[in-house]
């Protein structure tokens, strides 16, 4: 008899992204919002409805949409709320780690990061620790008929399919079968598109007729320079205080007095800004042979700002921050949509 075992959804990554994102992005929103109203209690003078119950009863709705429905549409909406829910709940957690409850313990922003890059490694190694087999390929061909089903199957999607089928094992009568079906499937009359389905065909389109243009890959390297620099130049800052002087010799003095005092936060802030601009660097150095490892290498670095950089740069200025994350977001969502297709163009 064969051997029971989780069978993995080759498509995850988007959901784990937009769960994470999600999450580190509660964090700094409700950081940012209490500090802005003055840390309100909501429940009166008597109960205080702490904000990590909301995040629990998010994480049960998305929970309840992952048990209830089917499609990738109920799973992306999975992803968000649980996301939310949990950047709301793992904000409390230095009220949990101190006899006093204290929500303003200091050492609590490290736990919180520690946890969020435990947990996005963890998820991240599912797909690494073994190469997806036979079974997993039809399963998933399967997973792509059941949008068909919902919603009419999109070009994307029927060429995932057969691609899963093509990589299933040799005789497998299921993927033989599934094949056949899919080819049939183009002649089935497709609903007439929305606003939204035309709007993301015509930005596929436009996608595609500038990524053929040299100039376009030029323009993106021109553009993770300047992060470089930007990253850089605040490593700068914090080690080089105008107030060491002038000389070579008082600003390498000044740096190790400084670095002596350079608390967690600061260390944890400093390196993240260093393995993001690393990260750029080595991404700049893979285009030329590969466009889809330098995609995966920018998305990294935007990765480590977002869960790193993000969260202590929240503590010195709120609403540079505030405007820092929702670039790094619109730029983490850019790059996957350029890697997704990229990599279907290789295919």
């Amino acid at each position: 008899m064969p051997r029971r075992r989780l069978v993995r959804d080759l498509q995850s990554g988007v959901q784990l992204d937009l769960f994470f994102v999600s999450a580190v992005a509660s964090v700094l929103l409700i950081r940012f919002y209490l500090q802005l109203t003055g840390y309100p209690s909501v429940g009166g003078a008597t109960l205080h409805l702490a904000h990590v119950l909301w995040g629990g009863l998010l994480m049960l709705a998305a929970l309840v949409l992952l048990l209830a429905y089917l499609g990738r549409a109920s799973r992306r909406w999975a992803a968000l709320l649980g996301g939310v829910g949990f950047g709301t709940f793992i904000d409390e957690v230095g009220k949990f780690v101190t006899r006093d409850n204290d929500y303003f313990y200091r050492p609590a922003v490290a736990l919180i990061y520690v946890v969020f890059v435990l947990a996005y490694v963890a998820a991240r190694s599912i797909h690494r620790r073994r190469p997806p087999e036979g079974e997993e390929y039809v399963i998933n061909a399967l997973q792509e008929l059941e949008e068909a089903a919902m919603h009419d199957l999109q070009r994307e999607e029927r060429e995932r399919a057969l691609q899963y089928l093509a990589r299933a094992r040799p005789g497998d009568r299921l993927a033989e079968g599934l094949t056949g079906l899919i080819h049939g499937l183009h002649e089935v009359p497709s609903r007439p598109a929305g606003r939204l389905e035309r709007d993301a065909a015509e930005l596929l389109r436009q996608y595609r007729r500038v990524a053929r243009r040299p100039v376009f890959w030029r323009g993106l390297v021109l553009f993770f320079v300047a992060q470089v620099l930007v990253k850089l130049i605040h490593v700068g800052i914090l080690l080089w205080y105008p107030e060491a002087g002038g000389s070579l010799l008082a600003r390498v003095a000044f740096m190790s007095r400084r670095i002596d005092d350079y608390a967690l936060p600061e260390w944890l802030q400093l390196g993240s800004s260093l393995l993001s601009a690393g990260y750029v660097g080595a991404g700049i150095l893979a285009l030329p042979r590969s466009r889809q490892a330098a995609l995966r290498l920018f998305q990294r670095s935007i990765l480590v700002s977002v869960f790193v950089t993000q969260v202590f740069m929240f503590y010195r200025s709120q609403w540079e921050a505030l405007a820092v994350l929702a670039f790094n977001l619109l730029v983490l969502l850019a790059l996957g949509y350029m890697r997704s297709h990229e990599e279907q163009e290789a295919a």
